[in-house]
């Protein structure tokens, strides 16, 4: 850690480059074989903010894609007005109807998706646009084979099918992905010869990387963006990481004896400070970390900043998580600051 000049607040601050995330979707964009690119921004885009990260891909992505229909609600409410997928299919029929005016596409994972969906816009005289998630082995969301040849012969009314997606399971894993990929293949052929041409899409960021080939119609492309991939696969040196996180000094002080923080270590040296950021604020529980603080050895400026996050896999690494959990966390409480390099 390093000090980088003054700060008067007591925040943890988060500096995002936008920048950074635009020469990331760019270079995904090349890899993806032709194929348009769908911006994942869900979870305030990995802790970025989903507005101005949406706000700053403008033109480079063709659409985007959020978790929850209150995530693309809020992306209408920014001035965003680029097609918006929602990838949790709505759990009640409140969810519906705010889609359906905010102009979201759903996913239909199974038949009571699509029952849920038609239910309401037959009441209330809407149409939902829609693309349908069908299951070739990760078994979270889609339609399995038998239930999906039912979906396919039933009329589908007000529900208007633009698009079947799946997702990659193992991206890491060469056969495996191929073994999806060539079931995905069969579930789009039987729907397009029900629905006509669909937009087809299976990859994310670890399928990007996988092969072009499986680019498709659209990839949507998420932990990319802010500079990482998926554990097992090989990182682009090309990518920029989009966020470094910078909290206050709170106290200096020497070792007078004890530990530091809780439990039982001792420093190496007599130099001690404290940074006001703690498990509150996304760091990951240690016995020097507490809920909004922390003991580190050294020597820093009281009142000054010290850098906590610049590599969010190597932070996953020591706390035996993923860079996509250390993104989200740590961005929550962090006020935000962008710049654009």
């Amino acid at each position: 850690m390093s000090a980088k000049g003054r700060m008067t607040m007591q925040q943890v601050r988060a500096e995002i480059d936008l920048g950074a995330i635009r020469s990331n979707a760019r270079c995904f964009a090349a890899l993806a074989g032709g194929a348009a690119l769908c911006a994942v921004v869900k979870a305030d885009a990995y802790g970025h903010g989903a507005s101005m990260v949406a706000h700053a891909l403008r033109g480079i992505a063709d659409s985007f894609a959020v978790a929850l229909v209150e995530e693309g609600a809020s992306l209408r409410n920014a001035g965003i007005d680029e097609d918006i997928l929602v990838l949790v299919p709505p759990l009640n029929r409140e969810e519906v109807l705010r889609g359906c005016a905010y102009g979201l596409i759903f996913l239909l994972s199974d038949a009571a998706d699509a029952a849920l969906i038609a239910e309401v816009c037959d009441q209330f005289g809407l149409s939902a646009r829609c693309h349908i998630k069908v299951n070739t082995g990760m078994n979270r969301f889609g339609f399995d084979g038998a239930e999906f040849a039912s979906f396919l012969r039933r009329p589908h009314g007000r529900l208007r099918i633009e698009g079947i997606a799946s997702h990659f399971y193992r991206p890491e894993d060469a056969e495996t992905t191929a073994a999806q990929f060539r079931s995905f293949q069969e579930f789009c052929a039987r729907a397009e010869d029900v629905f006509g041409p669909l937009r087809k899409h299976i990859a994310a960021t670890g399928g990007v990387l996988a092969s072009p080939g499986y680019g498709l119609d659209m990839v949507r492309v998420g932990i990319g963006l802010y500079g990482y991939v998926p554990s097992g696969l090989a990182p682009l040196p090309q990518l920029r990481r989009a966020m470094r996180v910078y909290a206050p000094v709170a106290s200096v002080r020497k070792y007078a004896g004890g530990g530091m923080g809780y439990g039982a270590r001792r420093p190496i040296g007599k130099d001690l400070f404290v940074v006001r950021a703690g498990y509150a604020d996304g760091l990951f529980r240690n016995e020097r970390l507490c809920m909004d603080a922390f003991v580190a050895e050294g020597r820093a400026e009281k009142y000054g900043e010290v850098c906590i996050l610049s590599d969010a896999d190597a932070c996953a690494a020591a706390s035996g998580t993923i860079s996509y959990e250390v993104l989200a966390r740590i961005g929550g409480r962090a006020v935000r600051e962008y710049v654009d390099r």
